[in-house]
């Protein structure tokens, strides 16, 4: 028989409540006078941090009678501008968890509380096969207009009620359940996760997480890539950020600057030059002062390592092994990228050894202009200096002789990478290199013959 993959819409496919948006694109569309029913407000916000609750699916219930009288025809023009609202909300590792099952051979089925005629454009964006939802019923008025009527044709399609309307779906479809996927968030659609052969909790809420513990069911969270952990929303990034500036701090001097021209939000590819082991505490901290969470590429040997492997992938990063050409961590950082992650990366690929680590002349790889090309997201450079002197290469851990008085370290963001052309990767690498070396200061700019104890501190320590 054939098989589906069930999704719930709110805090499963989408980070809130679709609520917000459609009353939004209804107040636009003259439908409504206020942007929200008394009272939802208050209960949206419970909702973010804690999931469904009895009064807001009351409330839910109510809307159909919100809706008496309006015209079919002028709803279905506010549920398509709806659509285009409710799009930033998306999870951003929704569309590629969408895409494996498509794969799969599943067929894929919205099924959500929220009215079936103001959520259907939505899904139909979202290349959905078919949408079981709460439907509205209908009057024609003596103009011949249609209306709504202010009930339900049908079942509410919530807890009970959603497997039920799933259930009947999958029989006139020839649909197996037990053959099925269900993902959701709330502890109410429990009765939907136990019908399928496969119950995925999404971003769960604290009764469903339980749940799924103690049944084995797999646990996700789509605005995070697979196998980062999260703990009442928290992820490892999120506690580093608070403190990397404590442990960093005493071991050098940080200035920063230009931190402003990462992008708050949305895909960004921020390069950096690489000097130092100290050099990852400088990136993280320059992407965090602007308030995001990077996913880095991490070499296999870090990731795999046995205290801090674990660590590096609780934190997101993408494996990259050289010795398969990359293409497998080009890959994941693409889809970061695509599910509006910022991938943070080294074009060089490692720290210079001897006289290279002195050309003032930066070489790089093309992964940055690759990702960029295949994307569109904006190249933001970093240029850092001085970290050699905190962690040289040298060394097995930071230099502590000479952090005193702390070397500063100077790290500088500038603004997007122009003029890539997207088909000569070597040339837009150069370009992105270029970049990078204009945030250096003038010293790094100028050839100069190092010393010898110069040159030893570029080499990794004799075993």
């Amino acid at each position: 028989m054939a098989s589906a993959a069930v999704f719930d819409l709110d805090r499963t496919l989408l980070r809130t409540s679709s609520t917000p948006a459609i009353n939004a694109a209804l107040f636009e569309a003259g439908l409504t006078s206020r942007g929200s029913l008394p009272g939802q407000r208050l209960l949206l916000g419970w909702y973010d941090a804690f999931g469904e609750t009895l009064p807001s699916m009351a409330l839910a219930r109510a809307a159909a009678w919100a809706s008496r009288g309006w015209p079919v025809a002028q709803v279905a023009a506010a549920a398509r501008a709806a659509a285009e609202l409710l799009a930033p909300s998306v999870q951003p590792y929704a569309y590629e968890l969408l895409d494996r099952q498509r794969r799969s051979g599943h067929r894929l089925v919205l099924a959500t509380t929220t009215p079936d005629h103001l959520v259907r454009p939505f899904a139909e964006k979202l290349g959905f096969d078919e949408v079981v939802a709460t439907r509205y019923a209908t009057t024609t008025d003596p103009a011949g207009v249609e209306r709504y009527s202010g009930r339900l044709a049908g079942g509410f399609v919530w807890a009970a009620g959603k497997l039920v309307a799933v259930r009947r779906w999958a029989r006139s479809e020839g649909v197996s359940l037990t053959a099925s996927a269900a993902f959701s968030d709330s502890f109410y659609d429990l009765p939907l996760l136990c019908a399928v052969g496969h119950p995925t909790a999404v971003n769960p809420d604290i009764r469903l997480h339980a749940l799924a513990a103690a049944r084995r069911w797999p646990v996700l969270h789509l605005n995070s890539p697979a196998g980062v952990p999260k703990v009442f929303g928290a992820e490892p990034m999120d506690i580093l950020r608070l403190w990397a500036q404590q442990v960093a701090l005493p071991l050098a001097r940080l200035d920063l600057a230009g931190t402003g021209n990462i992008p708050r939000f949305g895909p960004a590819i921020v390069v950096a030059n690489h000097r130092s082991y100290f050099d990852p505490a400088v990136w993280l901290l320059a992407v965090f002062d602007a308030g995001r969470n990077p996913r880095t590429l991490g070499k296999k040997e870090v990731l795999d390592a046995p205290l801090i492997g674990p660590l590096v992938r609780a934190s997101g990063a993408i494996r990259v092994d050289r010795d398969g050409g990359g293409s497998a961590a080009l890959g994941a950082a693409e889809v970061a990228l695509r599910g509006g992650e910022l991938v943070l990366m080294a074009p060089q690929g490692t720290i210079p050894r001897g006289p290279d680590f002195f050309d003032p002349v930066l070489k790089g790889r093309t992964g940055a202009a690759r990702l960029a090309h295949a994307t569109g997201a904006p190249v933001i450079p970093m240029g850092v200096w001085g970290t050699e002197r905190v962690w040289p290469r040298s060394s097995r851990l930071p230099d502590v002789r000479r952090l005193l008085p702390r070397p500063t370290v100077r790290a500088r963001v500038g603004r997007p990478v122009t003029g890539l052309s997207g088909t000569d990767l070597v040339a837009d690498t150069a370009r992105i290199m270029q970049a990078i070396t204009e945030l250096l200061p003038p010293e790094a700019r100028s050839a100069r013959v190092p010393t010898a104890e110069e040159l030893q501190r570029t080499y990794p320590p004799r075993r």
